[in-house]
């Protein structure tokens, strides 16, 4: 059997997840990353669910790393007007990164997470797959790993077709996160809303004005960061039907809104596209997802560099610069990049 390295947060998934590897019959270790003050939690549920299944557990100090790439370009994005997701900043650079460097330099085989994810073979290449719990799917997120990771990856929980399976299994090995819930915050933020955070450690948002569907000026609004493209929701405005946030400004400071079926768009703009392989051709169609929690719409995509423009096929309600766009071919990822504008 391999010698596999996980990445173990203590949670119910990677604890799972790092049992089936050892009943599998794996020789597995672990690896926690604290990659802020909040992850003191982590760590020690970390070092609970290791030693409750006797595998050797390493603890890498990632802060450093964490809060240059990952909380930094978070604020950066908001304060531009942008919605940035750090998940799909942080894998490629920061927690698949410090595993798969960690597994080479100490004679690992495979490195392995607790991720709804698969690898497929496609041609002798390998690709990021969609679990068998598309529910719980994660490629979305993983769409920027490299080639040389994905060819390490295990996921012990992509065939698993129900939570159920994993919840079940916790229990059975008497895990200490079995009855967890399932972590849905944002890691590096506790009891504050993410603005409040952004403001207290970086700066104030810039201010401007709403300006309404007739382009007339609507009043001042708190700051652009408090926003996001097909927001209805906390605008605190009073208007004569519903609407929506189009665009965000972040030179004017200005907030456009729209009347309700004006924030579809046709297309979006691509920048720091990735391809974990390269695509022949220049223009292709392909699956796109637009954020996590979306359905995969079909689309052509046209690439030039790193950058690409994507036309759907039927248009997509509020595509948000700074969330990515993920080009699917069946259920494997091929690449996608971080939308820029809408079309």
């Amino acid at each position: 059997m391999s010698k596999v390295l996980l990445a173990l947060s203590g949670g119910v998934d990677s604890s799972v997840a790092l049992s089936f590897l050892k009943n599998e019959g794996h020789n597995v270790e672990a690896l926690c990353l604290k990659m802020s003050a909040l992850h003191d939690k982590t760590l020690s549920a970390a070092e609970k669910a290791a030693a409750h299944l006797s595998v050797p557990l390493h603890i890498v100090n990632a802060e450093e790393l964490f809060e240059s790439v990952v909380v930094k370009n978070f604020a950066e994005e908001y304060l531009s007007g942008r919605t940035p997701n750090p998940c799909i900043v942080c894998n490629p650079a920061v927690k698949f990164r410090l595993l798969y460097d960690f597994a080479v330099k100490n004679g690992f085989d495979k490195i392995a997470t607790g991720h709804y994810a698969t690898i497929r073979n496609i041609n002798g290449k390998n690709y990021i797959g969609v679990a068998a719990n598309i529910k719980k799917d994660q490629s979305y997120m993983l769409y920027r790993l490299p080639s040389e990771i994905i060819d390490r990856l295990i996921f012990p929980l992509g065939e698993t077709k129900d939570k159920s399976v994993v919840r079940d299994a916790a229990v059975k090995e008497n895990l200490p996160s079995a009855e967890n819930p399932d972590s849905q915050e944002i890691c590096f933020i506790e009891n504050e809303t993410y603005a409040d955070f952004i403001e207290r450690n970086f700066s104030k948002s810039k201010k401007g004005c709403f300006i309404g569907p007739k382009g007339e000026v609507l009043g001042e609004h708190k700051g652009i960061m408090h926003y996001t493209v097909g927001q209805r929701k906390g605008l605190s405005l009073s208007y004569s039907e519903p609407i929506y946030v189009k665009k965000i400004d972040s030179e004017s400071g200005n907030v456009f809104l729209c009347r309700s079926g004006e924030e579809y768009f046709s297309g979006v703009r691509l920048k720091g596209v990735f391809l974990p392989h390269p695509i022949e051709k220049t223009e292709f169609k392909a699956n796109v997802k637009i954020r996590y929690s979306a359905k995969t719409s079909e689309a052509e995509i046209k690439l030039s560099g790193d950058t690409a423009e994507v036309i759907f096929k039927e248009p997509q309600r509020a595509c948000c610069p700074g969330q990515s766009a993920v080009f699917y071919s069946g259920d494997i990822v091929i690449g996608g990049g971080f939308i820029s504008e809408n079309i």
